[in-house]
């Protein structure tokens, strides 16, 4: 049964990197309608690559997760005990279990911060959420997986170490975003001078001090 459980693995993982291409489409599709809406290239390109990416790094591994195997469900709700184990376990084992973990909604994590504006304690909350829903599907479907309080929170923290990955592109399209201070003309003397609205409030308050 490990035999076929790492073909399907092999599998899904070469459908998804053959779509690729159709995806960078897809997220081209998206940009190029927000560019005509009057978005900012940069911004149109990187909410619509945040988006298809979010999808397209999540599907596969969902997929996976809610793949059957044979024998009955397990349930093991003390936490750290199933990574107690691991501690014995071949490395190849160790790599499986943790990196698949990890990476179940670590595009999720990486690209949502990008595209809204959320911080850690959402995608921690929000991944931590998934990953319980994730746990109690694969019960519900009878997949012959073991349902692991210590897998939920190895993908809540997957989702949070994505979302600090991409902290710098998701801080940047916030930064950009930011209103900046209106201008206003004020006409004296046959001259104008523009200035920011805070300066008028500011000339405002002063004025009615006096």
């Amino acid at each position: 049964m490990p035999l076929a459980v790492n073909s399907l693995e092999a599998n899904t993982l070469y459908i998804a990197f053959a779509l690729l291409p159709f995806a960078f489409g897809v997220a081209w599709a998206l940009a190029a309608r927000r560019v005509r809406a009057g978005r900012s290239r940069r911004d149109a390109w990187l909410h619509s690559l945040a988006e298809v990416g979010a999808v397209v790094g999540s599907v596969p591994l969902l997929f996976l997760g809610l793949t059957s195997r044979e024998g009955a469900n397990a349930v093991q709700l003390v936490p750290l005990v199933d990574l107690a184990d691991l501690a014995g376990a071949s490395p190849r084992r160790i790599v499986e279990q943790l990196a698949g973990n990890l990476f179940v909604f670590a595009a999720a994590g990486f690209f949502l911060p990008v595209r809204f504006r959320i911080g850690l304690g959402a995608v921690a909350l929000g991944g931590a959420a998934a990953a319980v829903t994730l746990e109690a599907l694969q019960f519900a479907l009878l997949t012959g997986r073991v349902v692991s309080v210590d897998d939920a929170l190895m993908n809540a923290l997957g989702a949070v170490l994505a979302a600090l990955a991409s902290r710098p592109w998701w801080r940047r399209t916030r930064e950009s975003a930011a209103p900046e201070p209106r201008a206003a003309v004020l006409r004296s003397a046959g001259r104008d001078w523009r200035v920011t609205s805070f300066e008028v409030s500011r000339g405002t308050d002063r004025a009615a001090r006096c």
